[in-house]
This record gives C-alpha cells, sequence and structure tokens, in this order.
C-alpha cells in the first residue's frame, strides 16, 4: 500500500508540474500566432461646413391706399399706365437699322423679280403652225399603232453553231484517238463534263456526241462518252456520271494530220486540266511524252497509231 501512495504522489506531482508548465507557455504562443496589428492610420481632420445664413426678408410693397369721398356712388376705373416710348431724339441716325431695312428690301425686290412671269419674246412658232398642230393632234386616233423593227438575229462567228461533220467514207478513213479518264473510284460529273467541253469549243451534234469546229465551223475533233453506246442526252446529261472521254480526230479532215494530232494533244490536256483526270492512248497506255512521240512518228509515217 505505501509502494502504492507513493506512485500516486509522484504522478500527481509530475500533473500538477505539467499544467503549471503548460498555463506559463500558453500566453506567450497566443501573442506569437496572433496576426500583427496593422498602424492605425490617422483620422481625417473633421470637414468643417460653412455657416449658412438665411436670405434677409424681403421687404413687402404696401399697396396704395385709395380714399374715396364718402358721397361717391360709383367706384372709379383704374386704366393701365401706357408703356413709356422712347423718345425719338430729332436728327439722330440709326446706322444698324437702316443697313438691315436696306437688305430687307434689296430681298423683296430679287424675290418680287424672280416671281414675275417672263415677257414673251418673239414666237418661236407661228400661232397659226400651232393651232393646225393641235387640230392635227385632236383628231388623231386614241390608239396608236407603233410598227417595231424585227430584231436582227445575231450573227454566228466563226465556230459558232453546230459544226459541219464530212467524214471519209470508211475505206479512206482513219482515226487518231486518246482517252481522258476520271480517276478510280470518282467518275465525271455530267454538269462539269458539258461545261468543260463547251469551254473548250465543243458542241453537241451529229451522231449524239461533242464536236470542235474549225473557223469555217467544219468538225476537227469529236468526243464521245466511253460508255456504251458513247452518246449524250442534253435533257440527262447534268444529272449523270461518265467513266471518261474519248477524243479523236478523223483523217484526212479540214486539218493535215501532224496539225490534227497536236490539236488532239492540245485539247486532251486543256480538258484534263479541267477535269483533273488521267490521260491515255486509245490501248490504255498513260499518254507520256515519249509516247506522244511514238503516235507522232507513227502518224507522219503513215502506219497505224
Amino acid at each position: 500500500m505505501s509502494a502504492l501512495r507513493w506512485w500516486l504522489l509522484i504522478l500527481g506531482v509530475v500533473f500538477f508540474s505539467a499544467l503549471t508548465v503548460w498555463e506559463l507557455r500558453r500566453p506567450r504562443q497566443a501573442r506569437r500566432g496572433d496576426a500583427p496589428l496593422e498602424p492605425t492610420r490617422p483620422r481625417d481632420p473633421t470637414l468643417q461646413l460653412p455657416e449658412m445664413h438665411a436670405h434677409e426678408p424681403l421687404t413687402h410693397r404696401t399697396l396704395p391706399v385709395i380714399e374715396l369721398p364718402a358721397d361717391a356712388d360709383e367706384l372709379p376705373v383704374l386704366e393701365a399706365a401706357a408703356p413709356e416710348e422712347d423718345a425719338a431724339v430729332p436728327g439722330a441716325s440709326r446706322p444698324e437699322e437702316e443697313e438691315e431695312e436696306e437688305e430687307r428690301e434689296n430681298a423683296d425686290a430679287a424675290l418680287e423679280a424672280r416671281e414675275a412671269p417672263a415677257e414673251p419674246t418673239e414666237p418661236t412658232e407661228p400661232a397659226e403652225a400651232a393651232e393646225a398642230a393641235e387640230a392635227e393632234w385632236e383628231e388623231a386616233p386614241a390608239e396608236a399603232h407603233f410598227e417595231v423593227a424585227p430584231e436582227a438575229a445575231p450573227a454566228e462567228g466563226p465556230g459558232t453553231g453546230e459544226p459541219l461533220v464530212d467524214w471519209p467514207p470508211d475505206s479512206e478513213r482513219r482515226v487518231v484517238a486518246l482517252r481522258l479518264v476520271a480517276p478510280q473510284p470518282e467518275r465525271f460529273a455530267g454538269r462539269s463534263l458539258r461545261q468543260a467541253l463547251a469551254a473548250e469549243g465543243f458542241v453537241l451534234g451529229r451522231f449524239d456526241i461533242f464536236h470542235k469546229g474549225d473557223e469555217a465551223r467544219r468538225a476537227i475533233l469529236s468526243a464521245a462518252s466511253l460508255s456504251q453506246p458513247g452518246t449524250f442526252d442534253a435533257t440527262t446529261m447534268d444529272s449523270q456520271h461518265f467513266g471518261g472521254l474519248s477524243l479523236f480526230a478523223v483523217l484526212p479532215g479540214p486539218k493535215s494530220p501532224p496539225e490534227a494530232f497536236e490539236e488532239l494533244v492540245s485539247t486532251a490536256r486543256s480538258l484534263n486540266e479541267r477535269l483533273c483526270g488521267v490521260l491515255q492512248d486509245e490501248g490504255g497506255t498513260p499518254l507520256t511524252p515519249a509516247r506522244i512521240a511514238s503516235l507522232k512518228a507513227r502518224l507522219n509515217s503513215g502506219a497505224p497509231a
């Protein structure tokens, strides 16, 4: 028992010592944790309003007192006094008023001169001629008929209208052809194809295919569809799609074979720039510069292309 008491006594002393130390350190921690107070700003000086004084009372004007005699039957009527006119000093001049009056008179005179009707000059037409013209106008019918000249038909220039197709017989005919194929899997829209051909001078004509004429409207080149039967329908072409074109020149024709071949190659390249397709020869071989030179050499030698 004595040992337990000593232990309890020791624990009590330790507890109280710790509590005392904690109480002593607590104010210091609180002072350290508090935020520093901002210095107090000096107060602005008190504004002093100026002294306000009421206006002095206005002096009331006293009305005049009119004394009437005792035996007066009617009250007198007071008439308002006429305004005093400025006494005109004889001989005094007013230059400003005189100038204004003169300007006003000049303006009135100018206005009257404008409004006044102009005096009639010599008549431009005798009275008798005027009366005759008036009588003729009255006798004229109410509805006048005017003859309108018919519009002249537009002249057809070189290369306009449907080209004339005059191909030689099959036994004497020689055809030089190239292909313009749409890139796979795309196809040429009919509207774009028609516009590109029209821009190069092609017109839909004989055999329902396109022809390009020269200055004399003679067909030098032709264009057919690669799809069977190779023809075009003007009413449905814009809504269709095409896989490609077959461009060809029939020899002999309006131009010599070398000139016709150069026209064929040039037109095919121009159409390809508009449609962005692939140029090939008649057999489907890509149209390279070497292949063009080979076709040209065969054409000049007379061998079949």
